[in-house]
């Protein structure tokens, strides 16, 4: 299997991507405009029993800048945008037990819904952990933004943790591609990525699904998913990735096991190659004298000073070479 490097020319700086990251700090952390602070004064005005904080006030009109305060976490919903999947609850217990001890130390992001709930763009495991930890108020800062932009917001926020799993990240990249009609290019350039980076993960959706899942789960990493894609057809896959695991291949032992299954010739020839004994250098000596002597390719085999001597010729004027050349030693 053919691979293709590309290495950087020098120190020579490419021109900064302006990744969604970047444009996402800035949205994040601009003031609440006027309209913002009116909307949700009528939304818990419109939902007295929903009213946040318990008192009636609402809880960012005093602050339009964007300061955090607390709102209730029964009146925060979860997001639906949402690309992690799989929630470590050890580790979420673990936050958990560190918000008892020193509360929350970054807010949640939320925006305003229609019916005067709140709707998550940022901190869901914050508000996760601040559930279980019993608290009935968690810190949170108001934006107000579209449907579309809170699901790429969310989408980019997680792409930028480093805890999300092969399959998580390749959906996420997928969601901006479909629900945004981006190329890879556009969505390298959202995401402060690399083109290349963006295609590899992507190309896992190409994998089975219980591929995909052994991938989800860390039985089986990003380089050994990458190795099993250059196989054709999935039951091919398959049938290789039982085997990568019965056996406990590392990626590089997964990498020449499928290179063997694409070109079993070359393998063979190569497991033969290794069964060869080494040539005594006396034989090699005279092996290479034959054949600058010939013009032809000689191979002696030797054991305990009893063998044979081969002479390829590849036509019949390689041949009558050959001929005269022994009828002249003669």
């Amino acid at each position: 299997m053919s691979r293709i490097e590309v290495k950087s020319p020098g120190k020579v700086e490419a021109p900064k991507r302006r990744a969604l990251g970047k444009g996402l700090e800035s949205l994040l952390s601009a003031p609440a405009s006027p309209d913002v602070v009116a909307r949700s004064q009528a939304y818990a005005a419109r939902s007295a029993a929903q009213a946040l904080p318990p008192t009636g006030d609402d809880p960012f009109a005093a602050h339009p800048g964007g300061t955090p305060r607390e709102v209730s976490t029964d009146h925060v919903d979860p997001n639906p945008y949402q690309t992690r999947m799989q929630v470590d609850e050890q580790k979420l217990d673990e936050l958990a037990r560190s918000i008892v001890a020193n509360g929350v130390v970054q807010p949640i992001i939320v925006r305003p819904l229609p019916n005067g709930r709140f709707q998550l763009i940022a901190g869901e495991r914050r508000w996760r952990a601040s559930i279980k930890a019993g608290k009935s108020t968690v810190p949170a800062i108001l934006r107000q933004v579209t449907d579309e932009q809170a699901m790429e917001m969310t989408i980019v926020e997680n792409l930028q943790r480093a805890d999300l799993n092969p399959m998580e990240q390749a959906r996420a990249y997928d969601r901006l591609s479909r629900d945004f009609h981006m190329t890879q290019e556009q969505v390298a350039q959202r995401t402060g990525k690399d083109r290349a980076t963006v295609a590899n993960f992507l190309r896992l959706l190409r994998l089975p699904v219980a591929v995909q899942s052994k991938v989800e789960s860390g039985d089986l990493s990003f380089g050994h998913a990458r190795a099993l894609l250059a196989l054709d057809g999935a039951e091919e896959i398959l049938k290789a990735m039982t085997k990568v695991m019965a056996l406990s291949m590392s990626v590089r032992q997964t990498e020449t096991y499928v290179q063997g299954l694409m070109d079993p010739e070359k393998k063979r020839k190569k497991d033969e190659d290794k069964a060869k004994p080494a040539l005594d250098p006396n034989v090699r000596e005279a092996q290479e004298r034959l054949q600058r002597q010939l013009g032809l390719k000689v191979r002696i085999e030797d054991k305990n000073g009893r063998g044979r001597v081969m002479i390829e010729y590849s036509g019949l004027e390689d041949f009558d070479s050959l001929m005269a050349a022994l009828g002249a030693a003669i």
